[in-house]
């Protein structure tokens, strides 16, 4: 299969649609962004890279973090992580409130946004917070293969001046008695790892080790156990893109993240790591046109978990 031939396709195809969807505008800095962009990169697990349109061009990683924090936070909590996050789809908004009063302050994964300052928390059991940060970089530069990535402090700054709604989670579940250090603390770790500018290229790579049961093909390093990688893509088919995960799973069927950035990432078992870009979200907060593309991929590759 001709794979730089159906990226090239995929973006040809999709040229005209540049611009569709909304900008994140709640974030002030990621209002500021051009909608009319679209890039996708592949990594393979044989380390090939195939990519079309913006590929090289940074943009805020924002949720997809979550992934990669999850990772780190699994390897210094292990499985006891999962007593202060569930593992379920929420079915509601990815920084709703509502579900949190229901289900006594324990997020029901670690990919909504209380989720996720949870899982921060817990990574502030082994690091002081601005340690935390710096393992978070150290882990990311080494999975990308690239020191250059850094966290755009504009956009930092200005989550941290209007995070509001994170920061009502955070102290809803600290009254709970599931968030164990300083609200600010715990936030500004979540506000910075959600700030990383990347791009398509070095997210693809980034994300390979779960392509390829946890190990870094290219570099053979072992991130992280077959069976750790195998439910980390679980969760991501499941509860990857918020309350579109059961529509991203049945037009796509790979497990992915996407992000209010405008990224993507999806993984092909075995196959490859796949980042898409276009800043325009959907109704649900996932890129519109990212969307779009990993479904035509899906059905070209036949690379869907399903099947062709």
């Amino acid at each position: 299969m001709d794979l730089q031939a159906v990226v090239d396709d995929i973006a040809a195809k999709l040229a005209e649609r540049r611009g569709e969807g909304k900008v994140a505008d709640y974030i002030p800095e990621l209002a500021k962004v051009d909608p009319k962009q679209f890039g996708i990169a592949i990594t393979t697990v044989d380390g090939r890279v195939f990519t079309a349109g913006d590929a090289t061009t940074p943009f805020s990683i924002q949720s997809i973090s979550k992934v990669f924090m999850l990772t780190l936070a699994l390897g210094t909590a292990g499985e006891a992580l999962w007593k202060r996050v569930g593992r379920e789809p929420s079915g509601s908004a990815f920084n709703s409130i509502v579900q949190l009063e229901h289900e006594h302050g324990i997020p029901r994964n670690p990919f909504i946004n209380a989720g996720a300052i949870v899982v921060c928390d817990q990574v502030l059991a082994s690091y002081k917070p601005k340690e935390a940060i710096g393992e978070y970089m150290r882990f990311m530069r080494s999975l990308a293969d690239d020191d250059s990535l850094l966290i755009d402090r504009s956009v930092a700054k200005s989550e941290t001046e209007t995070g509001f709604r994170n920061q009502a989670l955070a102290n809803f579940m600290r009254s709970f008695g599931n968030l164990h250090h300083d609200v600010d603390h715990v936030l500004g770790v979540y506000f910075h790892q959600c700030a990383l500018a990347i791009n398509c290229v070095q997210l693809s790579r980034a994300g390979l080790f779960l392509a390829a049961q946890g190990r870094d093909p290219i570099s053979g390093y072992s991130v992280v156990s077959a069976k750790r990688a195998r439910r980390i893509n679980a969760l991501m088919l499941t509860c990857g893109h918020y309350d579109g995960s059961g529509d991203f799973a049945f037009h796509v069927g790979l497990p992915g993240k996407s992000g209010v950035g405008g990224g993507i990432l999806a993984i092909a078992p075995g196959k490859a790591s796949v980042a898409v870009w276009s800043p325009g979200l959907n109704k649900v907060g996932n890129s519109a046109l990212g969307s779009v593309a990993l479904e035509m991929l899906a059905t070209r590759t036949g690379w869907s978990v399903f099947g062709a």
